[in-house]
Parts: structure tokens; sequence; C-alpha cells
């Protein structure tokens, strides 16, 4: 079969290689899955550079979402079983921690609905308790675990404001649902929030990107906000001013989804249980902004890395012949 091999790490564009290698072999517990797509997400890309705090041995081949089939021909969701990642044509998978994939969305569609649905979901519920009315402030609004947090929030009943960085993003974040866009490169971010808020602020903060967008959280977080910590796409993680926190009586809340998986797994089912149900009546649904072949994977995973992408990029190892939208 064809996989994608990462031997050394570095820049994705660089390391990735695709080559013809054996299938894996399921071990204990584990099923062999056809993969019918895999997502792209920021983590791949660490996981190449080294700097990911999962790492496997080399050779390995990242990917580390999909929607397969099973060899009864089951449409599922599943994190492969690293080193056998999603960027191949078989992965491997942990049988108990497969997920049916919902009937209203395609492949693609399915394998991004898993990570930044459920971590939306766990971060926006679970730990910050977002409520009807309240006012949601999402960085990073047109990516794939910012879009998945904008219809998350709109599905809630959340106002959303989103923060990006051009244009083509704004055009994105609106598609996504927010009813406020901020482009930080055109505007003032804390007067822009400070201005659509009437002063007040965002109730719930959602910050996949850390570095500045954690200090302009700091300033713009209502009276008992809650600011989500998920993720440092900036490169820089913050060391917040708790006394500022105290003296503004707003939460700093931390949110590393993977750990559900081994500390409470039936709360990912029960999650994904109501993902499935807010997609099978439109509520939510992933933005594919690219369909890809196998074949470009590793430039897909590059241009993630970059920041250069819109919702989710999806590669799809039944496509031959180019992109498609």
């Amino acid at each position: 079969m064809q996989a994608w091999q990462v031997h050394e790490n570095g820049e994705p564009s660089e390391v990735m290689r695709l080559e013809e290698v054996e299938r894996p072999t399921p071990g204990d517990g584990q099923v062999l899955l056809r993969v019918r797509a895999a997502n792209v997400n920021f983590p791949d890309a660490l996981m190449c550079r080294g700097h990911y705090q999962v790492r496997p041995p080399l050779p390995f081949t990242p990917g580390v979402e999909i929607c397969g089939e099973t060899e009864d021909g089951r449409r599922v969701i599943a994190n492969p079983a690293l080193p056998y990642g999603g960027f191949a044509e078989y992965a491997v998978a942990d049988a108990a921690a497969l997920l049916p994939a919902p009937d209203a969305l395609d492949d693609a569609e399915a394998a991004a609905l898993h990570i930044g649905y459920q971590t939306g979901w766990f971060g926006l519920h679970r730990r910050a308790g977002l409520e009807a009315g309240e006012t949601l402030l999402v960085h990073a609004a047109a990516g794939g675990v910012g879009t998945a947090a904008v219809q998350l929030g709109k599905a809630a009943g959340a106002r959303v404001i989103g923060v990006v960085g051009g244009a083509d993003k704004a055009a994105a974040a609106r598609e996504a649902g927010c009813d406020v866009v901020i482009d930080r490169r055109a505007e003032d971010v804390v007067a822009a929030v400070k201005e659509a808020t009437g002063g007040r602020g965002a109730d719930v903060i959602y910050d996949p990107v850390g570095g500045d967008a954690y200090t302009q959280s700091t300033k713009v977080v209502a009276f008992e906000g809650r600011i989500v910590v998920v993720g440092f796409a900036s490169g820089t993680i913050p060391s917040p001013a708790l006394n500022h926190a105290l003296v503004k009586n707003y939460s700093i809340l931390g949110l590393h989804w993977g750990l559900y998986n081994t500390k409470n797994p039936k709360l990912v089912l029960r999650c994904h249980e109501q993902l499935t149900e807010l997609a099978a009546r439109g509520a939510i649904k992933p933005l594919i902004s690219e369909r890809v072949p196998l074949a470009g994977a590793a430039a897909a995973v590059q241009r993630v890395a970059d920041g250069t992408t819109t919702g989710r990029v999806a590669v799809v190892p039944s496509l031959r012949n180019g992109a498609a939208a």
C-alpha cells in the first residue's frame, strides 16, 4: 500500500515521503481500516517537527483523524494508533474507540468531526459552561478548530465574535456562522470587541492561538468570564498574570481533550452522540475547504502548519488526479 513516512523530524513538506510499504498488522484489540478520508490537523505538523507531546517512533505515518471502513463495511471515525497514521491507504485503530460515522456527513466531513468538534464541545460546555445568550469570542475563527467552535457556539444559542487574519479568512468565519468578524490585520482587536459588546466584553473566550491572542483575551473578558486555553498555534505559550485574573474575576481553563480518552472515555462517546444529533439536524457541518489526493498530503500538512488554510483540509486516497474543492 502507499503511505506517507517520516524518517526524520523537520518541516512536513521536507520530511514526509510517499512510499510503498506493507499493510500494518493490527495488534491485540486493534482493527485494520481502509482510509476513506483523513483530516489534516495542526498536531500532524507538530509531530513531523518533533514538537508534539506524542512522539511516535521513526519512521511513522502522520494522520491522527480519519473516516475509515472496517472489513465488514462499516463507516467509522477513528484516531489511528501511531505509528500507523491516517495519511495512507490503510491504518490501524483501537477497536474499542471506533465511533460510527454520521450518515448526514460525507467521508471528508466525518473525518473532520472528531478532534476539533470534540475539543470545542468539551471546551465550551464541559469546561466553560457556555449558556444561551452569552457572548463567545473565538480566536482563529476561520481554521478547523475555530470554525468548529463557532458552529457549536451558535448551536448553543450564543452570540459569536470571530477573530481572523485576512479578508479570505473573514469570509470563512462568516460562512461558519460568526455574528461579528474582526480582522486582526486591519482592526484593533481589543477596541473592536469592546465596541461589539458595548464595553462588557466576552463571557467565554476560546483560544487555540496563545501569544498575543491570549493577551487580548485578558483585556476583553467579561466579569466572571472564562478563557478556555486549547492550544498555542502562534508558537508562544503565555505566562498569565494571576493577579489580573483575581482583580477582574475571570477564570482560566485548560483543555487537553485527549485526556478524556483515558480518564473518562464515556464522556467522549456521549459527546459524539451529541455531535451526531447536531449534524443530523444541520446545526453543525465541518467546513471542508479542500479535498486532496493522497499524493497531496505533505503539501496540505505544510499549508496547515503555515496557517494559510481555512476550515478543514481532507486527504482522500480515492482521489487520483489533482485537488478537488
